[in-house]
């Protein structure tokens, strides 16, 4: 049952000759309302009925009070209504509308509460790929990364020409002595070094690593199982591959180019290629002195490695001069010149790639990506795929629900604050379950879009 609220009533001060009183006291009320859109979301791309698909349930049917499609959802809402503790779900698996997003109002056990508490979903974090006998729910982790990339091809009714996945690794820094903590010099922490996969703002793959690695580590195996899955609903669609200078490694150009998987890459500077732009730079640094502004121009040529690439490759080298000093930069690629010019290239394609950065920040921020601090790295990979599946959650409901809105390139952070966030009183008769929500919340022409838009996409 719900801790009893204490009766203990908060004055603060007078309005117009009353005095303001405020207490816990009113009854099933929420702040969470518009996780009602999730539901909706939910229902238009079947993400927690299918992530629950990659799990197998050993448990005895007739003495469980959560089936893994429950506890599911229940954590993965969680997340994206800004929870990211097991221990919230202590208060948590009493919300009325969580309970209601879960089709289930009561528990079927006297003294059990709608929704599962931290410990019944600390045992779905710590399962296994092959239950034991004290861990009876298992999941396949080949099933759940393929199903991250069936999510991405699901929406498009039909093939694009062309995609640009991005790859990209980052810190999760460790404050403890997780299994696989290493001290990285350059993040100076220590941390996990996970790879993250993007086609835009769809979210491909979320790989945990140890941090004594190459970044390029894995990126291979990665990039070959999403392309072999991709091609296979679309075969004939154009890949290009885009990553900073590390994942500029042989290995990688090399199976791209035998797999009709384009490529362009930042390529760290040294001696040998700031003297190919030489020229270059010096007529950038003539143009800035004389304008006292930036000045940029590039070179396109072809250049080999003296030993760590096995044939030459195309180069677009930037030479700039800005802030009173050289600033040159330079990326490889396998298109060629006669698709598309160097400047453009570097300009419009390969910066392009930045991008996303900001959906690793949505992750990592705006849904707790780096909370990894259970023992395993077993347990925390799948605490990543927990957050990386509330980006997607948020992700659709953004695709689906706010294309036509203000909210159309909005973060994850701000959909929760302006749509999620809403109170609402929950009453219940024998026909309906009513919410109702704040009458004054301001985005209430947003959220009606959304609904409306949801529940077509479900229909």
């Amino acid at each position: 049952m719900p801790t009893e609220c204490s009766a203990e009533k908060f004055e603060f001060g007078e309005v117009s000759g009353r005095v303001v009183v405020a207490g816990f006291d009113g009854g099933a009320i929420t702040s969470d309302a518009g996780a009602l859109l999730l539901g909706a979301t939910d229902r238009a791309i079947r993400l927690t009925e299918r992530f629950a698909a990659c799990f197998t349930d050993r448990r005895s049917p007739d003495h469980i009070e959560h089936d893994v499609r429950t506890l599911l959802l229940q954590r993965v809402v969680g997340i994206a209504l800004g929870y990211e503790d097991l221990i919230d779900h202590d208060q948590l698996r009493h919300d009325p509308v969580l309970a209601v997003l879960a089709g289930k109002l009561a528990a079927r056990r006297s003294g059990c509460a709608p929704l599962a508490g931290k410990s019944t979903l600390n045992r779905l974090e710590l399962s296994r790929a092959d239950a034991t006998r004290y861990h009876r729910i298992s999941h396949d982790p080949a099933a759940i990364e393929a199903l991250f990339v069936d999510l991405f091809l699901d929406p498009h009714r039909k093939p694009p020409a062309q995609i640009a996945l991005d790859l990209d690794a980052t810190d999760d820094p460790l404050h403890g002595h997780q299994e696989g903590r290493f001290f990285h010099g350059y993040y100076d922490c220590f941390c996990y070094l996970p790879l993250y996969v993007f086609c835009g703002r769809h979210l491909l793959a979320a790989k945990l690593r140890r941090s004594n690695i190459d970044a390029a580590a894995g990126a291979v195996e990665e990039i070959a199982r999403i392309v072999r899955q991709i091609r296979r609903r679309w075969p004939r669609v154009r890949i290009l591959l885009r990553g900073d200078s590390g994942f500029c490694r042989d290995t990688l150009m090399s199976w791209c180019e035998a797999n009709r998987v384009d490529y362009v890459f930042g390529l760290a500077r040294n001696a040998r290629l700031v003297a190919e732009i030489g020229a270059e730079l010096a007529a950038a640094e003539a143009e800035s002195t004389a304008t006292g502004r930036p000045a940029r121009r590039f070179r396109d040529f072809i250049w080999q490695t003296l030993e760590s690439w096995d044939r030459p490759r195309r180069i677009i080298g930037k030479a700039e001069w800005t802030q009173g000093e050289a600033n040159p930069r330079f990326i490889v690629t396998s298109l060629k010149p006669a698709e598309v010019a160097g400047q453009y290239l570097y300009e419009a394609i390969y910066c392009a790639r930045g991008e996303m950065e900001n959906r690793i920040k949505e992750c990592q921020l705006d849904l707790f990506a780096d909370r990894t601090s259970a023992a395993t790295m077993r347990a925390n990979q799948l605490r990543l795929w927990f957050a990386s599946m509330a980006y997607v959650l948020l992700c659709a409901l953004r695709r689906i629900g706010l294309v036509h809105t203000q909210f159309a390139q909005a973060t994850c952070g701000t959909i929760r604050l302006k749509l999620l966030k809403i109170g609402a009183q929950v009453t219940r008769s024998a026909r309906r379950i009513r919410i109702a929500m704040a009458s004054a919340h301001p985005w209430q022409y947003e959220f009606s879009i959304a609904h409306a838009l949801l529940g077509n996409a479900g229909a």
